[in-house]
């Protein structure tokens, strides 16, 4: 694992609180600051609505939510401290683009409840300038997409999934700006505009 220096690590379930009170002590300790929030915490998997239980739901609201909601809680005093800082969630632009052959209501309900997090966040902390936006990546080539994850290029205009390397530049790109807030960003090689499907 690379970061030498430049990283601390934590242990700890983000849909706790005190796991982002873990979080912030050890930014405090190593680095003497808060200035940048990424929550990427994240699960996905498929199953037809009526087949949900409130098990299988929490189970995407607990890591999905809460831990974005809770860590975010737990780190914002040190960034209203500061008077600056920013907060990026990960979220979908399956929120808003639905596949039928993709029966996902937990996790999209999860990660819906992100997106309007993000808004509302934006508008409670603009005047303190702490800045709270939205990355929506499509399908990234990740363990969670699995070795089959090319077979979703066909969701993308570009025909072919996104690496990691495409949602970390717009990560540090969100980051370094100061004017970008409110801001839910599709990285997603247009899949919310339309597909490459033949």
């Amino acid at each position: 694992m690379g970061g030498g220096d430049n990283l601390a690590m934590v242990a700890g379930d983000v849909k706790h609180k005190s796991t982002g009170e873990k979080l912030l002590a050890a930014a405090m300790a190593k680095f003497g600051s808060a200035d940048v929030l990424v929550n990427n915490a994240g699960i996905y998997e498929v199953k037809p609505f009526l087949e949900v239980d409130e098990a299988y739901l929490d189970r995407f609201l607990n890591t999905n939510f809460k831990g974005t909601f809770f860590t975010t809680q737990a780190i914002l005093p040190q960034m209203l401290r500061q008077l600056d800082g920013v907060v990026i969630n990960i979220g979908t632009p399956s929120v808003y683009h639905a596949l039928a052959g993709a029966p996902s209501t937990a996790p999209l309900s999860s990660k819906g409840a992100i997106h309007a997090l993000t808004l509302q966040l934006a508008a409670e902390f603009g005047k303190d300038n702490i800045r709270f936006n939205t990355i929506a990546p499509g399908v990234i080539r990740t363990p969670m997409h699995g070795k089959h994850a090319d077979k979703s290029a066909g969701l993308h205009l570009l025909n072919r999934v996104g690496e990691v390397e495409d949602v970390a530049e717009m990560i540090y790109a969100v980051a370094k700006s100061k004017f970008i807030s409110g801001a839910i960003i599709n990285v997603d090689g247009g899949m919310s505009a339309g597909h490459n499907l033949m």
